[in-house]
């Protein structure tokens, strides 16, 4: 507090007018007031003169007033003591006061504690009846506690076998109640008014599921047998409402849409919409029976056997409904494409697949589960365009057709329509393929009969064989038209391809010691692109292309071997005409040409043409024959030893067998090196081969 206004830094200095209201308050309170509380003998040592007063109040002025007071209280404040006698007596009436007012308090005291003393005898003998009704009330509450713990227990043992009984007897009841089913649910049956389609006739029919599952799964029960075929009974009954409301539903459906317009054309497009319209309409009636049905299928082998009916009653209703429909349809088509077998074949499918469709989705109207019937009746179906399809099929000789067919059913119906829906064109996909490979097989027949005929047994004409003067021609041409170009601006005619092919000098010698003279590139006419080649080149190429995306590689192989085979005998053949009538020059470029062509266009066919060809060396076997028919073995035969004739033919005879692998490009890459090779001295040769060679190298696409 010191510090508060220390110098030179105070904590909380006063300004000078807080200092002089301190000061007054200072000299208004120099002597305060002692407070009422403070004891009388701490007053004396303050040395105050105001307490002079207040201690001359208290304290007693002298002793008589001492005596007067003594006097008093012994009743004696009006007597005078004179004599000595009058103070011997006021001494010992004194002194007896003194000694009563001594053994007074003991008296008290005394009387205060007989006081005491009989009340704790009165409590005592108080506690002592109390113990003797307390223990009497402990005998009787040991009684009755004895007599209600028996009675408890014997309350509990009640209660325990009351709920026994009562557990029982609900036991019992719930037992009774499947068996107390049995006459509600034969008198709901036998009821004339009741209908499939009314609130109770589901809720009774799964009570009466339940009662047959609860009565099949306690066989050890008194009346089993009885109630077992009796709830069967009304099983029965049941799915035989069920069965005739579903089947008088779809036949009146059929009945209805079959005697609705008799004269109206039965594969028109409303027809088609009207079949599916109506069963659409009435597929809620059903539906929901249908569930019920489905639902119990797998826990009841009734239920099955009704659902496969139901199955069979629809179907038949929509072949029924359907078949002369779709078969007046595809005649219709066959009668309207009856020329282009490609459009009858794209219509008819697409036809089938929208009926595959619409019949999926109307069957879903109907059932929540799927069926293999469906997928019968749908092939079922489909079988009516396929017999109408394959006696086509079979007359078809154009291998352009066929190839066209294939890649309908194979491109736009497999891979574009069914991998799209597989599920519900699993039908039209089988009897799709089924056509697909009829087709298939017709091709591959086809192809044969030609390769046999236009490729193998080809006869040129003398036109085909024109050689070189083919070639001259087109020079000529290619000249006259470069000299037109030159003529015209310098944007030229759009229908001109320049070709060129820089590797023609070494086409005949990579080699040799004279260099080709320069070739300016030189403007050809489309026409020379393919017209200019070989016509068995042409039909090998145009065979293998409608082949390559219709059949399978191991097919496509074997016939691509075998046309190639063909084409390069054919090629031999017209080389040595040519060589015959012009010369061996001329027929050796023949040859290189037209090898090359073939090696070139049958590349990006990516197929391997080699022939796996099987060969047997029999030289042993004809060997140990020649020894064992010789008569000096024939006593060998019997001999019980290793040179027993017989056992030594038999470990002699083995088979050899071998495998080649002749590849066709490999042959005309062979035959082309040969060629130049017969060809590498003539100067002549080479001119012609590099003006051959330069022809452009273009894949064969068959158009």
């Amino acid at each position: 507090l010191g510090l508060w206004e220390g110098l030179p830094r105070p904590l909380a200095p006063l300004s000078e007018r807080q200092g002089d209201s301190v000061g007054e308050l200072r000299e208004a309170f120099l002597c305060p007031p002692a407070p009422p509380e403070l004891p009388i003998e701490d007053l004396s040592s303050l040395g105050q003169p105001s307490l002079s007063v207040t201690l001359a109040a208290t304290v007693p002025e002298s002793t008589e007033d001492i005596l007067v007071k003594g006097f008093s209280a012994l009743r004696m404040e009006n007597e005078r003591i004179e004599t000595a006698q009058q103070f011997f007596s006021w001494f010992a009436q004194l002194q007896t006061q003194m000694d009563e007012d001594e053994g007074a308090k003991y008296r008290q005291m005394r009387a205060y504690l007989l006081g005491f003393e009989e009340q704790c005898d009165a409590i005592l003998s108080d506690v002592n009846r109390a113990l003797e009704h307390l223990a009497l009330l402990q005998k009787q509450y040991l009684f009755v506690s004895t007599k209600t713990g028996t009675l408890h227990e014997a309350c509990e043992q009640l209660l325990k076998e009351q709920s026994e009984l009562v557990e029982l007897a609900e036991n019992i009841q719930q037992k009774l109640s499947y068996f107390n089913e049995l006459e509600n649910i034969n008198t709901k049956l036998n009821s004339p008014t009741l209908s499939v389609n009314s609130e109770g006739f589901i809720p009774m029919l799964a009570k009466l599921d339940d009662c047959i599952a609860y009565i099949s799964s306690h066989p050890n029960f008194r009346d089993y047998p009885v109630y077992s075929a009796k709830f069967k009974q009304c099983l029965s009954k049941a799915m035989h409402l069920l069965k005739t409301y579903t089947v008088n539903t779809l036949q009146n459906l059929t009945h209805q849409l079959i005697k609705r317009d008799p004269s109206a054309v039965p594969n028109s497009d409303n027809a088609f919409t009207l079949f599916y319209v109506k069963f659409r309409a009435a597929a809620p009636k059903v539906r929901t029976l249908i569930e019920q049905i489905e639902q119990r299928s797998k826990k009841l082998p009734e239920y099955q056997q009704l659902l496969s009916e139901i199955h069979q009653c629809y179907l038949e209703q929509r072949e029924h409904l359907l078949g002369p429909s779709i078969t007046s349809t595809v005649a219709e088509l066959t009668n309207r494409n009856n020329r282009d077998h490609c459009a009858l074949v794209r219509s008819g499918c697409a036809f089938m697949v929208h009926v595959c469709q619409d019949e999926h989705q109307l069957y879903n109207e109907f059932f929540t589960k799927p069926t293999p019937k469906l997928d019968g009746l749908l092939e079922k179906l489909c079988l009516s365009l396929y017999d109408v399809f394959r006696p086509m099929i079979i007359h078809v000789i154009h291998l352009e057709t066929l190839s066209e067919l294939c890649g309908i059913l194979k491109n736009e119906m497999l891979e574009d329509h069914v991998q799209n829906n597989a599920e519900q064109l699993a039908a039209f996909a089988a009897v799709v393929e089924q056509m697909l490979e009829d087709v298939q097989e017709r091709l591959v027949y086809r192809t044969h009969i030609y390769i046999q005929t236009d490729i193998a047994g080809y006869k040129p004409a003398p036109g085909d064989l024109a050689y070189p003067a083919k070639l001259e021609m087109m020079e000529q041409i290619a000249q006259s038209l470069k000299e037109d170009e030159k003529k015209l601006p310098a944007d030229g005619s759009f229908s001109d391809v320049k070709l060129e092919d820089p590797e023609s000098c070494n086409a005949v010698k990579p080699d040799a010691s004279e260099s080709c003279p320069p070739r300016t590139p030189s403007t050809i006419s489309p026409a020379d692109l393919h017209g200019m080649w070989y016509p068995t080149v042409r039909r090998t190429l145009v065979c293998l292309s409608k082949l390559y995306r219709c059949i399978d590689r191991a097919v496509f192989q074997g016939l691509s071997q075998e046309a190639l085979s063909a084409c390069i005998q054919s090629l031999l053949g017209a080389s040595e005409s040519i060589a015959k009538n012009k010369g061996q020059t001329d027929g050796q470029l023949f040859l290189i040409k037209h090898l090359l062509i073939l090696r070139e266009q049958i590349a990006p066919f990516h197929t391997e043409f080699t022939i796996k060809e099987v060969s047997l060396d029999l030289k042993r076997t004809r060997d140990a024959a020649f020894k064992i028919l010789n008569p000096l073995t024939v006593p060998h035969f019997f001999r019980l030893s290793s040179s027993n004739a017989l056992i030594q033919f038999l470990l002699e005879v083995t088979f050899a067998a071998g495998w080649e692998n002749p590849c066709l490009r490999w042959g005309c890459f062979r035959g082309c090196q040969k060629g130049a090779t017969s060809l590498s001295l003539c100067s002549r040769a080479r001119r012609r081969l590099g003006s051959i060679t330069s022809t452009p190298r273009r894949t064969w696409t068959g158009t």
